[in-house]
Formats: structure tokens, C-alpha cells, sequence
């Protein structure tokens, strides 16, 4: 929606110094806003509302907060008014190339040397999560990431860890370190007594097959907890 034109009128016949895809040639991505970004996306509006009006109305349902916008999918995305199957679609599989670009960086690195290191490692798989999941970075004796697993997927205040399979991969991996990881959708950082159980198990079993679990990270929208780094591993 721009102020200029009304709501029906397509971006097509707005002057170019206002239509989205133009600035961005013109100016370049860091100069338009979320909404014009939008806008381009979507590439159309619909009969009542031009593509920005539409990209606004999207933005809106969550509050104008692409971290909550990236946790919507398809279904949430195409209960908006004009939005509709398809650009519900473009919109999801867009924000998940986000994602796998923002992890992709991280694995750029893959030596972990602390662990913010592994934090940034594993935060794009966690942090857009309403349930909690359970993944395992396997490391070589210089701590070189080798893979990242999935373990399991709870519910909103619980997931289970299968010991016996994650040292299994472990051998089959033949590393040498882990770090464990689950999430808390509530945005609790604090370990549960059954967080500090489990460490505890893992940490004792791995000795036995003479792998080191490092650390166990408790991982949020926008911070962590250290098993490690608060001295209790």
C-alpha cells in the first residue's frame, strides 16, 4: 500500500520511482523495506489490494516480525486475506533458503572452538521450533564438525534421547566428541532435572566407549546455555 495510489491500483501503474523492483535495481536490496521485499516476492496483488498492500497485510499478521514470519507455514500463511495457496507456498519455501543459507555459513566454519561456535552451528535448525528436538553434533579429535543428527522430535516441554542409537552413530561416524543439543520453545533457559539426568548418563556412557561428550548446549530463539561453560559437565 503506498499513499500515492489507491488500494486496487497494481504496482505496474505507479510511477517507477515508486514501484518495488525498480528501487531495488536502482538503489539496491538494503534500500527497501521488508514490505517492499515482500512485494516483490509475491510479484502480484489481488483485485482489492496491490502486491504492497498485500505484503503489508502479511507483515502485519505477525507483527511486522520476520523471525515470527519465518516460524509460519503454508497452512497459518494461506489463512491471510489474498495471500492464497501459491503465494503461501513461495513465501514458506523462501524463508527456508534463508534458513539453509544461515546454516550453510556456519558450516563454512566447522572447526568448534567454543560454544557460541556450535550455538550458530545449530540455531538455525532450532530456532523457529514450537516443539522441542534433540540433535547431536559428532567432531574429529580438532574438533572438525563430521555431521550433525537428529535424535528426536517432542512435544512443547519434552523430547527423548535414545543413548544406545546416538553413540551408535557416533562409532559409525568414528568421532571422537559430541555436543548434544535440544531446544525449550518456552524460552527457558535453565536446565530441568531430567536436562542435568540425561548429561550426566551421556557424559558417563561416553567414557566407557572413550568419546568425549563436550558440551550439551539448551538452545532458544536468541540465547543458550552451556553445560560446559557453566562448569557442570
Amino acid at each position: 500500500m503506498h499513499e500515492k495510489y489507491p488500494l486496487h491500483l497494481p504496482i505496474k501503474c505507479w510511477a517507477e520511482d515508486d514501484r518495488p523492483r525498480e528501487k531495488l535495481i536502482r538503489k539496491g536490496k538494503a534500500a527497501l523495506s521488508d514490505a517492499e521485499l515482500l512485494a516483490i516476492l509475491l510479484g502480484s496483488g489481488t483485485k482489492t489490494h496491490d502486491a504492497l498492500s498485500l505484503a503489508k497485510l502479511t507483515l502485519q499478521s505477525c507483527q511486522f516480525n520476520l523471525i515470527e514470519l519465518s516460524k509460519m507455514d503454508h497452512f497459518r500463511l494461506g489463512k491471510i486475506h489474498g495471500l492464497g495457496p501459491a503465494k503461501s507456498l513461495l513465501i514458506e519455501a523462501a524463508l527456508e533458503l534463508g534458513r539453509r543459507r544461515q546454516h550453510a555459513e556456519a558450516l563454512e566454519k566447522k572447526q568448534l572452538l567454543s560454544s557460541k561456535d556450535a550455538y550458530l552451528l545449530i540455531k538455525a535448525k532450532m530456532e523457529d521450533l514450537t516443539h522441542e528436538e534433540f540433535w547431536v553434533l559428532f567432531l574429529s579429535r580438532s574438533n572438525k564438525l563430521l555431521a550433525i543428527e537428529n535424535f528426536s522430535k517432542g512435544g512443547l516441554t519434552g523430547t527423548v534421547a535414545d543413548s544406545r542409537l546416538i553413540f551408535q552413530r557416533a562409532l559409525d561416524w568414528k568421532c571422537t566428541g559430541l555436543i548434544l543439543a535440544h531446544n525449550h520453545p518456552s524460552g527457558a533457559l535453565k536446565p530441568s532435572q531430567q536436562d542435568i539426568d540425561l548429561t550426566r548418563k551421556m557424559k558417563a556412557a561416553g567414557q566407557q566407549l572413550e568419546l568425549n561428550v563436550l558440551d550439551h548446549l539448551i538452545v532458544t530463539e536468541d540465547k543458550y546455555f552451556s553445560f560446559a561453560d557453566e562448569g557442570m559437565l
